[in-house]
């Protein structure tokens, strides 16, 4: 009941077949089903539930088109059509994959996932910086900070 719930489905029926089992009706997007749901649906019974579905209509939704930023500019192939109650979900779980696969540059890179102009997601790859300081011993402090103000130009 739980794995209809979240994937957007509609309770609408339960019987019972017998003591020990139970048949429930809902009705559930068929882009739900689609994924990985037979799936999960195996895993969290143990390989005891069963699936039937049917076509029953085609329904509007409230459907967006979430894109990837990588450094401000649009990466047309990472972008996908999802529900909009799951674009933040989904958004931020790609822009965490994608800030571990994106290599490192000498600066920082903004990875977003936005919906038209507002962001919903975002992770900074931070720059990859050479340690300057790392033959400095001792001395003055005045120093070490010019080169890291070097560093920062």
């Amino acid at each position: 009941m739980q794995l209809s719930q979240e994937r957007r489905g509609v309770f609408k029926n339960q019987q019972f077949l017998d003591q020990t089992r139970i048949m429930l009706t809902y009705e559930l997007p068929m882009s739900e089903l689609i994924g990985n749901f037979y799936d999960e649906l195996k895993s969290l019974s143990s390989g005891y539930a069963s699936l039937n579905y049917e076509f029953i209509k085609y329904n509007e939704d409230d459907i967006v088109k979430l894109d990837i930023l990588i450094a401000a500019e649009r990466v047309s192939a990472l972008s996908l059509m999802c529900h909009r109650e799951q674009a933040r979900y989904i958004g931020g779980r790609m822009v965490k994959n994608l800030k571990d696969v994106v290599p490192r540059a000498q600066f920082s890179i903004a990875i977003q996932a936005a919906i038209g102009q507002q962001v919903v997601a975002r992770e900074t790859l931070s720059a990859f910086r050479k340690d300057v300081t790392a033959g400095l011993y001792g001395g003055d402090v005045s120093r070490k900070n010019k080169l890291l103000d070097k560093q920062k130009k």
